[in-house]
């Protein structure tokens, strides 16, 4: 603290010592190319590795979450997760249940030329979300044979949540692009999460932050689950157009921190999502060992037959006619859902076969639990995707 009675100093070197630039506090942060999984003194074998768990009060075979994209979730894909025992989510403010015939919308989206297709995204977010339609898919997502998850802003969750929760709904996420317990705002009565939560008779899970502080305000407002990324996905700029974010493992580490002093303090798990920034087994493997409960896919699963967007993906934010913070990606389209998720594959580049390869990596560090996952080494290793690959990085 500067004691402001005293006349100060007036060297540079008296000046560092008083005051500190946030340079000098910058801390370092990691991401899933700058660390490595360490293997102990134990390992299983793959078939005796448990990836089940009760997420929210639905059953999961796996840990998997498909986002809420209209480019990767409908009805019919849904219904095509469940049967491989994860979960899709659905986007209440998008194509979806805006309009009787969606795929013709996504169609459009799809083949539109790179000039053109933000300008026919924001028209395409135009038409007004209807009720009815909400309760149509809803009904549709349940008649494939899956639960039902449901996302939307925390402005439209106020006016979505009851109906969604009256009309067959398991689970509700408020998600933005960054959330915290405390909104301010003029303009309107912002959404009072702890409010929310207790009179919601489905489970609430809240998403997405990178902040362990704000993970347990979450947490204390009663957040089912908690959700961790800003700008990892492949389709998101947020982090070039915002300029923020906090790399993956740095913010699944802090926010699993979080729910671990909450557990420790009420009793209460609340499973953390790892949300964006992964494509290959090795990276679901790394997000489980930082922390994470269950993992939320975007892109990979878009490239799958079953996606709406044939073969291309965008995010919730880039329909924005001012500011998008989103792009529309072409991933391609390189087989069916339960290739891309249990295999076989048939690339070497580790894009498939997701959940094999999770299973084996927990396997050869003797993880038999998603939670035994969490106790394993992770090191600092920058070098550890170039060690050795020279042949592979010439061919």
């Amino acid at each position: 603290m500067i004691d402001r009675t005293q006349r100060p100093e007036t060297t540079p070197a008296a000046a560092r010592r008083v005051f500190h630039s946030k340079v000098d506090t910058i801390r370092p942060t990691y991401g899933f190319d700058d660390v490595s999984l360490a293997p102990g003194t134990s390992t299983v074998e793959p078939a005796d590795v448990d990836l089940g768990q009760s997420f929210c009060g639905i059953e999961l075979a796996i840990p998997i979450l498909a986002s809420a994209m209209d480019a990767v979730v409908d009805p019919r894909f849904a219904g095509a997760l469940a049967s491989l025992g994860g979960l899709a989510v659905l986007n209440l403010e998008g194509v979806q249940t805006r309009y009787d015939a969606p795929d013709e919308t996504l169609a459009r989206i799809a083949a539109a030329p790179d000039d053109e297709v933000h300008g026919l995204l924001a028209d395409a977010y135009q038409e007004p979300v209807r009720e009815e339609l909400i309760a149509r898919r809803l009904a549709d997502i349940r008649a494939a044979g899956s639960k039902v998850a449901v996302a939307a802003t925390p402005a439209a969750a106020r006016r979505f949540g009851p109906f969604c929760a009256e009309h067959g709904a398991d689970l509700f996420i408020v998600q933005s692009q960054v959330s915290s317990a405390r909104h301010l705002a003029t303009g309107y009565d912002p959404l009072s999460l702890a409010d929310f939560t207790r009179f919601m008779p489905i489970p609430v899970a809240v998403g997405n932050t990178t902040s362990a502080e704000a993970a347990y305000e979450l947490m204390e407002q009663g957040a089912a689950a908690v959700f961790v990324g800003v700008g990892p996905g492949a389709a998101c700029t947020t982090r070039e157009v915002l300029g923020i974010g906090v790399p993956q493992v740095t913010a699944i580490s802090d926010v699993a921190a979080a729910r671990e002093a909450y557990l420790a303090e009420t009793g209460r798990y609340v499973p953390v999502v790892a949300d964006g920034g992964m494509r290959r087994g090795g990276e679901l493997a790394k997000a489980i060992a930082a922390g994470a409960d269950v993992l939320m896919l975007g892109s990979p699963l878009a490239r799958a037959d079953e996606a709406p967007g044939r073969g291309t993906n965008w995010g919730m934010a880039a329909p924005s006619p001012t500011l998008p913070r989103g792009t529309r990606i072409r991933v391609g389209t390189v087989g069916p859902l339960e290739r891309i998720l249990l295999g076989p594959a048939g690339v070497t580049d580790g894009s498939q076969n997701l959940i094999g390869a999770l299973r084996q990596s927990m396997a050869a560090l003797g993880a038999r639990t998603i939670r035994e996952m969490q106790a394993v080494e992770i090191v600092y290793a920058p070098s550890v995707g170039t060690e050795g690959k020279s042949w592979q990085r010439t061919r």
